[in-house]
């Protein structure tokens, strides 16, 4: 299936750049289409960063922003990278657009770093957005979640089913 693809970059912790041992931070340049470039993805797809926040800044007027680029795009899968604060936010909000196949996904550590869940993260994502029937998914630690179905649990540090 080589339906072109449509990548939405928002920011989060997948884009984050450290800068001192008090974590003082800011969010990157888009890591996506560098991660898919080394793992030889040959399929097409266009990256567009519509904001670089951490998830915890995102308002409903970034969710509305999100919703209309999906709205407007010829693409009909489309995946998303966001934080993984508000991600399940996020995605209830796009939860309506089932006429299309969008997956959100994001990490726990960086992918600048040497040891993350990024890389994972983004080739489990774009595995599934290609498979995946219309509807609004989230893709994080392996599992795949719909929206009002997963949770962030801080203390196992991983997504998990409510």
């Amino acid at each position: 299936m080589n339906e072109p693809c449509l990548i939405l970059t928002t920011g989060g912790t997948i884009d984050k750049v450290y800068f001192d041992a008090k974590s003082t931070y800011s969010v990157g340049e888009p890591q996506i289409a560098d991660v898919l470039r080394q793992a030889h993805v040959a399929e097409t797809f266009t990256v567009q960063s519509l904001m670089r926040k951490d998830s915890l800044e995102l308002d409903d007027a970034d969710r509305l922003q999100i919703r209309r680029a999906i709205e407007a795009a010829p693409q009909r899968r489309v995946l998303v990278t966001h934080g993984t604060d508000t991600m399940t936010q996020t995605a209830q909000f796009l939860g309506d657009l089932e006429d299309r196949t969008i997956l959100l996904t994001g990490a726990l550590l960086p992918a600048r770093f040497r040891d993350n869940d990024a890389i994972f993260n983004i080739g489990f994502a774009w595995a599934a957005v290609r498979i995946l029937p219309p509807g609004v998914y989230i893709a994080m630690n392996g599992g795949l979640f719909r929206p009002g179905e997963v949770r962030k649990d801080r203390e196992l540090n991983r997504f998990v089913p409510v």
